[in-house]
């Protein structure tokens, strides 16, 4: 029987990258510690990301992949099977959003970590800072479409303002004062669902 395929040396690295970042912080992130934590020989990294900041841009690149890799939406997949109807739309939005908030803070909880570190690490850094917006970008972009299928009147700012609601749930149960309780899928469900009747029914 064929075993799994081993993943490419570029992901082998990245993932091992996003790996460090989560548990050790940015100080623990060095060419040689990534090495060691692939398991490839030494240098590996610095052929591949010469400079701490090809290698923090790496990381990030593939936190981003790992994020949005299995989910439809988040890919861009979905969008064109709309729901008929703004409150059908709605409903999707909530239950997506809420899966995806959900999985951040469980199985995707050293990634939600490592994200932060490098959001963090990106106020000190403007060339990482443009890569964390860049690759934001997708997220508001896709946002504003869904919500203009939920009769948004004004889908670019409650875009903005869905995810600032979003990166507040995800920082309070990982690393602020929330970080004991991790909200169950139906809890997520009813407080977006709360959140998106303020923002789209106000008048």
């Amino acid at each position: 029987m064929i075993g799994p395929m081993t993943p490419p040396r570029p992901t082998l690295i990245a993932d091992a990258a996003v790996t460090l970042i989560a548990e050790r912080g940015l100080r623990g992130l060095t060419h040689r510690a990534v090495d060691e934590e692939a398991g490839l020989p030494a240098g590996s990294t610095s052929n591949l990301a010469r400079t701490r900041a090809a290698l923090l841009e790496l990381a990030l690149t593939r936190i981003v992949e790992r994020e949005t890799e299995d989910h439809p939406v988040l890919t861009g997949q979905a969008p064109a099977a709309a729901p008929p109807d703004p409150a059908a739309a709605r409903a999707l939005l909530v239950r997506v959003g809420a899966d995806v908030l959900y999985r951040a803070l469980t199985s995707g909880r050293r990634l939600t970590l490592a994200r932060l570190e490098l959001a963090l690490e990106a106020t000190r850094r403007p060339e990482l800072r443009a890569v964390y917006d860049r690759l934001g970008t997708r997220f508001a972009d896709l946002a504003a479409v869904l919500l203009a299928r939920c009769g948004s009147a004004d889908p670019t700012a409650d875009a903005r303002r869905l995810i600032r609601w979003c990166d507040g749930v995800l920082f309070n149960a990982t690393a602020g004062s929330g970080h004991w309780h991790i909200p169950a899928p139906e809890e997520l469900r009813a407080e977006m669902a709360c959140y998106l009747t303020v923002l789209l029914d106000r008048e």
